[in-house]
């Protein structure tokens, strides 16, 4: 396999999944909002009408971002990112939280599927369409970064700022920078079709019914389905590790003269910018993982990641911290190795014209399962506790995958 072409599109695309995931608050945002006295339960409430604004808006959203512009679409979607933690910052009760979720959400459903179709349309257009796993891991790897150092920088806002709340206004900055970043994209990567038609009525109708033509595929459907639901799992989940790390936070014997949320701060931003350091890693080297196995990684690693969650609350319950840590890092990593795999293997089965939307299915599948998932993890967390929520969501996914794989398997025969 030739080595891919590290051009000053190559860094633009590396730089803005660099800047985007400069999030300070997701390290602490639900140690935040339970600060401000939102029970899991709420919490999960938030999560879910999040992903349900994005499910509203997910198909729409992709097939504007191919019909009116790319790039457009992006650079209005990081302005409503800043609007959404411009409502965090001042928010101190549930229904204002509601309202940031909310437009955090449609920031989402605008930004999602669009930047890796601007990424596959640019490798077809410069002769790079066999580097699609390779080149998308490499960039997603800087994206990882990214977590790594905001993870570090918020850790040290928390421990100098005593709070968490001000985080959210340091994260309008690598958000403004990424806005002039995407404006700088070339003119070629607005638009996928290479036609005017593209911005006409005729263009629309004519993405919209390729983009149906092509889901109704047997293959791409199941390949969504595989690459959305470990996702979604992720998603919904991913936010509850930061009570444990507050556990280990306390039976570290540093700096114990200081107040614990200091603490909390420090410890959870060192842990999350190691965790992100491997994911980055994880990403970059995916594409090893693709070679002659194309059949077996998608379930082979969805299985895994779901094991992965079990164990994790089982140390919980057990209140064996650091195991159960290890364990969901183990989550974070089958994640970052499936992402580039997958994205590659629907790209490989998709027309780039219509790549933005398709992608964008598959994210609308993803955030129907989160709402889902997030909103029974919250549930089972209020009436048990965070670690039996692992064992049940986790064993849940594991039954009906298994069982879902054994009828399209009868069905098929």
């Amino acid at each position: 396999m030739s080595e891919i072409i590290r051009d000053r599109q190559y860094r633009k695309f590396s730089s803005y999944g660099f800047l985007k995931n400069l999030r300070f608050f997701d390290a602490f945002i639900i140690l935040f909002l339970v600060e401000q006295g939102i029970p899991y339960t709420q919490v999960g409430v938030l999560y879910a009408v999040r992903e349900i604004i994005i499910n509203i808006l997910e198909v729409p959203s992709g097939i504007i971002a191919d019909t009116l512009g790319r790039r457009n679409s992006l650079a209005a979607s990081l302005f409503i990112y800043i609007l959404s933690f411009c409502i965090f910052y001042f928010s101190q009760s549930f229904m204002l939280f509601l309202a940031a979720f909310i437009i955090y959400g449609i920031a989402d459903a605008f930004r999602s599927g669009t930047h890796k179709g601007m990424i596959m349309d640019y490798l077809e257009l410069t002769g790079q369409g066999e580097q699609k796993i390779s080149y998308y891991g490499h960039t997603r790897s800087w994206a990882q970064a990214g977590s790594a150092l905001s993870s570090l920088i918020a850790g040290f806002i928390v421990f100098y700022s005593g709070n968490y709340r001000s985080i959210f206004i340091y994260s309008i900055i690598p958000y403004f920078i990424n806005f002039l970043l995407i404006l700088t994209y070339p003119g070629s990567l607005n638009y996928s079709r290479k036609t005017p038609e593209n911005k006409s009525s005729e263009g629309f109708i004519i993405t919209i019914k390729s983009f149906f033509r092509t889901i109704r595929e047997p293959g791409v459907l199941r390949l969504l389905n595989t690459s959305a639901l470990h996702s979604a799992y992720l998603k919904a989940v991913k936010d509850y590790i930061q009570p444990l790390m507050v556990s280990i936070a306390l039976i570290i014997p540093v700096l114990n003269g200081i107040e614990q949320e200091k603490k909390n701060g420090l410890v959870i931003g060192l842990i999350y910018f190691f965790i992100y350091l491997l994911t980055s890693r994880a990403s970059k080297v995916s594409y090893r993982y693709a070679k002659g196995k194309r059949g077996n990684i998608p379930l082979i690693s969805l299985i895994t990641g779901f094991g992965l969650g079990l164990a994790c609350g089982l140390a919980s319950v057990l209140e064996l911290w650091l195991i159960s840590l290890l364990f969901f890092v183990g989550i974070f990593v089958i994640e970052n190795i499936r992402k580039p795999i997958l994205t590659g293997f629907v790209a490989d089965r998709v027309p780039n014209d219509i790549l933005a939307s398709v992608l964008s299915a598959q994210s609308l599948l993803k955030t129907i399962i989160t709402a889902f998932l997030a909103l029974l993890f919250g549930v089972l967390a209020d009436l048990y506790s965070i670690g039996v929520s692992f064992i049940a969501v986790s064993l849940f996914l594991v039954f009906t995958t298994l069982a879902l794989n054994i009828l399209v398997r009868v069905l098929q025969k």
